[in-house]
């Protein structure tokens, strides 16, 4: 059975059963409060804010989780980029999200649910830079949320690309 990669100690543990974020021990510590402009806003079936009922998170926020690094092809680059990020299934560890269905939003106000099963089945990184440079606005930025695809064929697939948002601005966990 998949699970969530181990977080540091000092957060809470948790296991992902059956599309769910359970608690292993003890209440959730309180998540920090952004320093800096807000790039992402978490919210729906979360169980760790700070933001009244939403969690929201500054780009060093997201910096300080563990980075993953993968390089791939797209549709919308001419060769393969490098992404690097956290892992979403990581970020949403980290807030307790206990939902089936991601509700993506970009700062273009493009939209799209995906099943939160595909953070557990690939990972999907929020990638906060490309080719180890922090992204723009102009060049799909500051977050981007992507898939390896050529990790896996199944993945390079019009379904697939429309999962990956540029430009993520929130999501909201149902």
């Amino acid at each position: 059975m998949p699970h969530a990669p181990l977080i540091p100690a000092r957060r809470r543990a948790l296991c992902w059963v059956a599309g769910a974020a359970l608690p292993l021990h003890g209440r959730a510590e309180t998540l920090q409060p952004p320093r800096g402009t807000v790039v992402l806003s978490i919210g729906g079936r979360i169980g760790r804010t700070n933001d009244s009922n939403r969690a929201a998170f500054d780009m060093a926020m997201l910096e300080a989780l563990t980075q993953q690094s993968f390089s791939t092809k797209t549709p919308w680059f001419n060769d393969a980029r490098k992404f690097t990020g956290p892992l979403l299934r990581d970020v949403l560890g980290l807030v307790s999200a206990n939902g089936t269905t991601l509700r993506i939003a970009a700062l273009n106000d493009y939209r799209i649910d995906v099943p939160s099963e595909d953070t557990r089945r690939y990972d999907v990184v929020l990638a906060r830079m490309i080719d180890d440079k922090p992204i723009p606005v102009r060049e799909k930025g500051p977050l981007f949320m992507i898939y390896p695809f050529d990790s896996d064929p199944t993945l390079r697939t019009a379904l697939y690309y429309s999962r990956s948002v540029w430009q993520l601005k929130s999501i909201d966990v149902l």
